[in-house]
C-alpha cells in the first residue's frame, strides 16, 4: 500500500534523516560561514544550498543521471571541475588560517570575514551544492525505490519525497547555523584556535575534492 504514490514512507523518512546527518561540503560550508560571519550569512549560505538541491532534484526528475551515463566525457568534465572548485575553497581556507596564525594582532573584523570564499555565501553554497554529479545518481537511485511506478501522477510522490528531505535539510542547517554563531563567540579572541579550525575545514574540503575526482558512475 502506498501513500500518494510513496511506497514505505517511514523507511524513506528514516533513510533521508540519516543521509542529511552525514557530513558533507554543504553542511560544512554553512557551519563555516555561520561561525565566521554570523546567523544572517549562515542562512544566506543555507538558501544557496536549498537552491542547489532544488536544481539537483529537478535534474534528477528529468533524467540527468542517464545523460551522464550516456556521455562519459560530460561526466568527466563536471567531475573534475567540481573537484577543482572544492580544492580551491579548501586552499583558500588554509591560506587564511596561516595568515591569521602569523598575525601578531587580533583583528576582529578580519577574523569575522575569513577567506574570500566566505564573502558571498549564497553564490558559493549554490555552486558547492551543485558540483557533485554523483549526488544526481544517488538521488535518482534513492528516490526510485520509494515511488510507485503504477501511480497515475508520478510528480506527487516525487514532490512528497523532495519536501521531506528539504525539511530535514532546513532543520539540520538551522541547527548548524546557530551552533556556528555560538562557536563564533568562543573563537572571537582565540586566534590560534580559529586558525586551527579553518585549517581543518580547508583540509576536509581538499578531501571532498579528492573523493569527487576519483568518483565513478558505477
Amino acid at each position: 500500500m502506498s501513500f500518494y504514490g510513496v511506497t514505505d514512507l517511514w523507511t524513506y523518512v528514516i533513510g533521508a534523516f540519516g543521509i542529511i546527518l552525514l557530513p558533507g561540503p554543504n553542511s560544512l560550508y554553512v557551519l563555516s560561514v555561520a561561525t565566521a560571519r554570523g546567523v544572517k550569512a549562515g542562512y544566506q549560505g543555507a538558501f544557496g544550498v536549498f537552491a542547489g538541491d532544488t536544481v539537483l532534484l529537478a535534474l534528477t526528475a528529468v533524467g540527468a543521471a542517464s545523460l551522464l551515463r550516456s556521455y562519459p566525457a560530460l561526466f568527466m568534465v563536471v567531475k573534475y571541475f567540481g573537484a577543482a572548485y572544492l580544492a580551491y575553497v579548501g586552499v583558500n581556507l588554509i591560506v587564511t588560517a596561516v595568515r591569521k596564525r602569523r598575525s601578531k594582532v587580533v583583528d576582529v573584523v578580519s577574523a569575522s570575514e575569513a577567506a574570500a570564499n566566505l564573502q558571498h555565501p549564497f553564490k558559493r553554497a549554490l555552486v558547492i551544492s551543485m558540483l557533485n554529479p554523483k549526488a544526481i545518481l544517488f538521488l535518482l537511485s534513492f528516490f526510485v525505490q520509494f515511488i510507485d511506478p503504477t501511480y497515475e501522477t508520478p510528480a506527487v510522490p516525487f514532490l512528497i519525497l523532495s519536501t521531506i528531505i528539504m525539511v530535514f535539510s532546513a532543520l539540520y542547517l538551522s541547527a548548524l547555523i546557530f551552533l556556528g554563531a555560538r562557536l563564533a563567540e568562543a573563537f572571537r579572541t582565540r586566534k590560534r584556535l580559529t586558525a586551527s579550525l579553518s585549517s581543518a575545514v580547508g583540509g576536509l574540503f581538499l578531501w571532498f575534492g579528492t573523493k569527487l575526482a576519483t568518483a565513478s558512475l558505477n
